[in-house]
């Protein structure tokens, strides 16, 4: 005898106040939750277990709906397909269609507003909006992400590739950031074309074939002992933050946002943390007798919690503070990194002082992982004999030929 189907009137569904199962025949059924909700289920059997798929609510799908969408599962079930699985296809069909309408801007934008707070300089995290929006939106910046190719890739970098090849190379790995962000939000799918290795080196010349090298213009060290004494004959912070970044062969940023409760006035140390280092550990400057005497005049005359303030109450230096010492010095031939070099070369050629120790002083990562395990020290003692030597040669003219010696027995 054949099932009947159709058992359900439109008025039982609006009235019935009976919880549970109500059947309609052939697995369509009116489920009515305790709490009174009904909604309309498919149930039906698969290797003897009884599964269901919810088919709405009944104050939006009506019976007549409710029976034609049932009439679909069990034609799926006919062919085999499971039901709930159809669905589940049919919404990540749908997710990719919704994801082919986003941009390659739009996913741009939301991957710096993710990764943002995480980038320590402010300038790199400037140049991110600005470097796509100069060289990649006009090329496809309003297209679906979906549909960005190696073609379209190779249109944005190629005209920059020979005249502007450092921020070409930093413009193609900004964009395969973003494809991959894409991918795994669930937003492209395929190979990143923007992909160096294996990928686009075999369509664009290698950097250092066609790039020239240009390292920051740098102070001569036999210079030095001259240059720091007409810069400490110029007033203001942000002459001191100099001399200080100088004597303490720190980077800008760490010198601009140092703030003074990581200095230790008596302990003659600045200890600048992991989430203002490069490379992302925390970092002892040992404070020569003269970076020291800069700390206790500016502390002397100070509230805030910078200790180098800018002109905004609140608010360190920009990161232009520096240059415009340099060019009121008439030495805009200059950078401030550059004096980072200026220490290394004076170390390297001017004292005994080991390899390793000139490196810690700057916060370099050794390269080798082999010597990186077994250096587990930071060499602060013997820093500290480098840093006082540094400072007493920046105070001095030059003798050429001079060599400091370490004091103490090498270890």
């Amino acid at each position: 005898m054949a099932r009947k189907i159709g058992k359900l009137t439109s008025l039982t569904v609006s009235r019935t106040k009976k919880r549970g199962y109500l059947s309609d025949g052939a697995g369509l059924y009116l489920q009515v939750s305790p709490s009174g909700s009904r909604s309309w289920v498919f149930r039906f059997r698969d290797a003897g277990r009884l599964r269901e798929i919810g088919l709405g609510p009944t104050h939006t799908i009506s019976l007549a709906e409710a029976r034609d969408l049932a009439t679909e599962c069990r034609k799926l079930r006919l062919r085999g397909i499971d039901p709930i699985q159809a669905r589940r296809d049919g919404h990540a069909e749908a997710k990719l269609a919704a994801a082919k309408a986003l941009s390659f801007r739009q996913c741009a934008e939301a991957y710096i507003e993710a990764h943002k707070p995480s980038w320590k300089n402010p300038k790199h995290a400037a140049q991110w909006p600005s470097t796509l929006e100069a060289y990649v939106y006009p090329v496809f910046g309003d297209l679906p992400v979906q549909s960005v190719d190696v073609g379209l890739v190779l249109r944005a970098l190629e005209p920059i590739w020979r005249t502007k090849t450092e921020t070409a190379s930093r413009v193609r790995g900004r964009i395969e950031a973003v494809l991959d962000w894409a991918t795994a939000r669930g937003y492209r799918q395929g190979d990143n074309p923007a992909r160096w290795r294996g990928h686009l080196n075999k369509l664009l010349a290698k950097q250092s074939k066609i790039a020239r090298v240009n390292h920051h213009p740098t102070l001569s060290y036999a210079e030095a002992g001259a240059f720091m004494a007409q810069l400490r004959k110029q007033e203001g912070v942000s002459a001191r933050a100099l001399e200080f970044l100088i004597l303490t062969a720190a980077r800008t940023s760490e010198v601009l946002g140092a703030m003074w409760d990581e200095v230790d006035l008596e302990a003659g140390v600045w200890t600048i943390p992991a989430a203002r280092m490069k490379a992302g550990m925390e970092h002892r400057v040992p404070l020569s007798g003269r970076a020291l005497d800069i700390l206790q005049r500016l502390h002397a005359d100070q509230t805030g919690s910078y200790v180098f303030p800018g002109a905004k109450a609140g608010k360190p230096p920009s990161h232009q503070a520096m240059l415009q010492v340099l060019r009121r010095m008439g030495r805009g031939d200059l950078t401030v990194h550059g004096f980072r070099s200026t220490f290394r070369m004076w170390a390297a050629e001017q004292t005994n002082f080991p390899r390793e120790v000139a490196e810690q002083a700057l916060a370099h990562s050794l390269p080798d992982k082999v010597e990186a395990a077994y250096q587990r020290s930071d060499l602060f003692e013997k820093r500290r004999r480098l840093m006082e030597e540094w400072a007493r040669y920046c105070a001095t003219p030059a003798k050429a030929g001079e060599v400091v010696p370490i004091r103490g027995r090498r270890k």
